[in-house]
């Protein structure tokens, strides 16, 4: 097992962590963290673009002319697609661009990241995050002592004060252990989890 340090909100060493092997030393599947992140960007789109076909727009319910001896081509409507206020030819229709992996796929993309940042230094372990009050510089103090003022941070509960102390940070990112996303855990520079959250991790996810 990896031994990590563990430190305060003010950036100091307080003690080490073991980090589980099965969670922060699994193979890193590139293709399966690729597949999780088109998931994630496909499942955020709205796909909620639109426009009328000929059978949709107002108008056109008659013949414009007869058939024969105008001297005009033949019509059948004037909402026809050639036609000014006409419909659309194969006209875009809202539509879902979700897909869905399964669990041991999101396991083992999960798994790939949290080894990929261990690896990589930019993983972070804190005894815990916690304010009295609810201000952003408190959260901004907490990031420059830890040296990650671009970062993911991972608790293992809602706190309210925490949560609204970090909502103003355009480079910081709260969530849940529970509702880990390997988007953001790539997105951000650093992973902050928190004691509590790490044993969560391990034992969810394991």
């Amino acid at each position: 097992m990896a031994n990590v340090s563990v430190y305060n909100m003010d950036g100091q060493e307080v003690g080490t962590m073991e980090l589980s092997d099965e969670i922060f030393a699994a193979p890193v599947k590139e293709n399966l963290v690729h597949q999780a992140v088109v998931l994630h960007l496909a499942n955020m789109r709205q796909g909620t673009q639109k426009a009328k076909t000929r059978s949709e727009v107002s108008g056109g319910g008659i013949k414009p002319w007869r058939q024969k001896g105008t001297g005009h081509a033949r019509q059948g409507s004037i909402r026809a697609p050639q036609w000014r206020h006409g419909g659309v030819v194969f006209a875009p229709v809202p539509r879902d661009y979700s897909f869905k992996m399964n669990r041991k796929e999101k396991r083992a993309a999960l798994k790939s990241v949290l080894t990929s940042k261990l690896q990589e230094s930019n993983l972070i372990v804190v005894d815990s995050i916690a304010f009295d009050d609810i201000k952003t510089k408190n959260m901004v103090r907490v990031m420059k002592a830890l040296k990650a003022e671009k970062a993911y941070v991972v608790l293992n509960g809602a706190d309210r004060n925490v949560f609204l102390s970090t909502r103003n940070l355009p480079n910081v990112r709260l969530s849940q252990a529970g509702t880990l996303s390997v988007y953001d855990i790539l997105k951000y520079e650093k992973l902050v989890l928190t004691q509590d959250a790490v044993r969560t991790i391990e034992e969810v996810f394991a």
